[in-house]
Parts: structure tokens; sequence; C-alpha cells
């Protein structure tokens, strides 16, 4: 497995995408390359799975939130997944927890 592995699927409310490993300065530009890619439509939902992800630095809570603007561009909401607590920590501590809509659960549509 890399450091980052950056997948996705379409579902009927928008895409799914499933981050695993690190998110960190080394490797965050690979979200990011990967949402600016997505073509979203107003309405859609883009949902970020994190249950594999394994560490997140600022810089990659900075990717997460390029891919909110990204959403957000496109009229379209973004929903992060299985926030690991390390991250949730990171975004409770910065506020960016009132930001984010944040799902407990693993994303399955």
């Amino acid at each position: 497995m890399s450091p980052l592995d950056v997948t996705g699927r379409n579902t009927a409310t928008g895409p799914v995408v499933e981050v695993a490993g690190a998110l960190d300065s080394v490797h965050a530009a690979a979200l990011c390359q990967y949402v600016e890619r997505l073509a979203l439509r107003p309405g859609q939902r883009l949902v970020i799975d994190l249950s594999g992800l394994a560490l997140c630095d600022f810089i990659g809570v900075a990717a997460l939130l390029a891919a909110r603007q990204h959403a957000l561009a496109a009229d379209a909401d973004l929903v992060l997944a299985a926030v690991p607590t390390d991250t949730l920590r990171i975004l409770r501590v910065t506020g960016l927890d009132q930001v984010f809509t944040i799902r407990p659960g693993i994303a399955t549509a």
C-alpha cells in the first residue's frame, strides 16, 4: 500500500472518495488532485470516507478544506464520514467541526 490511497465510486447522491493512509504534508496533494478532477453537479453530495485514515496533519486538513471549496463552487455538499478520533480532535480544536458536515459511520451511499 502506498502512503496515501485515494479511490472513489459513484452513488445515486454523488461521489464517495475513500482515503486511506497518511493525509499529510507529503501526500495531501493526491487528495486535492483527485477531488479537483471530480465534475460535481449542483445538489450532489461529495462524501469523503476517512475510515482508512491513519494520520492527518494540518496540511491534510487544508486538503479537506480545498475539497469543501470544490464542492461549494459546484453548489454541492461535502460530508466527512467515519472521521478518526485524532482527526476529529484537530477539527474540534480549530473549530472546523462547525464548518464540515461530519457523519460517524462509513459512507454506504
